[in-house]
């Protein structure tokens, strides 16, 4: 039983690390490769989450949904919505940088989990929504170690195609972009073009992690959206992993993950009347996680290799 018990641990916290491994990728586009500061990423992941929630769910008087529509369908209207969604936001932060770009985002994520929490009509407000179906279902693979391979998917995907933008001559724009804004205007490229293109494609890959977790947790509420799950942790992931790597911020999710899981078996074990000094214990732990890191490692634990051109036809181009 003790053995059941801890693989059951394992694959689940597996599959979590691999749904936050996702959305650290898609701000990894945002952040490593074009160093746009979104401080909104809970509100594309709620996005997504939702979405494909109402899109696969059996039909309910209590908010908006009984489409019964595939695990895929739903997934894809979590990318697609999240996709426009970023797009409507990057059109409108266009011209905002740094810290600026972090107010507005972070000011867009909260109004987001807001509509959710008060448009019953529509989410089912702070009731959430229950009985969202696994993609399985109804097969012997309907088991947490099949959801696992299944997140596991997604990830190699995810990093696959973005380790191909990267190296790409679009991902060569965005760098160069992050390193040198009015050297690459001066190029001839289309410095906002280029940002929301980016903006854009971070965007959909929350919202495909926000779909991942949807179906995996089985229910949903606003509470799972706040800034300190939906935001800060993705944040400590990247910079733990090394921002700009794709490899960095999947082995950062897993790092940080483990950290945040490991604290939480920590606390456990403390007395009931210290629960709520223990839960700010666990964020405290995470913030000294990253205070060391930074010291230490301000590059990450994987640091960024842009790729190196190889011949005198690729130093031609």
């Amino acid at each position: 039983m003790e053995l059941t018990g801890l693989l059951g641990y394992l694959v689940s916290f597996l599959t979590f690390a691999g749904i936050y491994a996702v959305m650290t990728l898609g701000l990894n586009s945002q952040w490593g490769f074009t160093g746009q500061f979104n401080i909104g990423i809970a509100g594309f992941f709620a996005v997504g989450a939702y979405t494909s929630a109402i899109l696969t769910t059996p039909g309910s008087p209590a908010y908006l949904g009984g489409f019964g529509m595939p695990f895929l369908v739903g997934l894809a209207g979590a990318v697609l919505a999240s996709m426009l969604i970023g797009y409507v936001i990057g059109r409108i932060t266009a011209r905002l940088r740094t810290d600026y770009l972090a107010i507005a985002t972070i000011g867009i994520a909260e109004m987001i989990r807001l509509f959710i929490k008060n448009e019953e009509w529509l989410t089912n407000g702070v009731r959430g929504i229950a009985g969202i179906p696994r993609p399985l279902a109804g097969t012997p693979l309907d088991t947490s170690l099949g959801y696992l391979v299944i997140v596991a998917i997604f990830v190699v995907l995810v990093y696959f195609l973005l380790e191909r933008a990267y190296v790409s001559p679009w991902g060569r724009v965005l760098r160069a972009i992050r390193e040198n804004e009015p050297a690459t205007s001066a190029a001839g490229k289309s410095i906002a073009r280029f940002r929301l293109q980016a903006f854009v494609l971070g965007s959909a890959v929350m919202g495909l992690g926000g779909g991942l977790y949807a179906h995996y947790f089985g229910f949903l509420s606003p509470e799972a959206f706040k800034p300190l799950y939906g935001t800060f942790i993705i944040w400590v992931m990247l910079i733990a992993g090394g921002s700009g790597n794709n490899r960095g911020a999947v082995l950062g999710a897993l790092i940080v993950w483990g950290v945040w899981t490991g604290t939480e078996l920590f606390t456990d074990m403390m007395p009931a009347q210290y629960a709520t000094q223990a839960a700010a214990l666990r964020v405290l732990l995470i913030g000294v996680l990253l205070q060391v890191i930074l010291l230490t490692r301000p590059q990450g634990l994987l640091p960024e290799k842009p790729p190196r051109l190889v011949g005198r036809k690729q130093a031609s181009k």
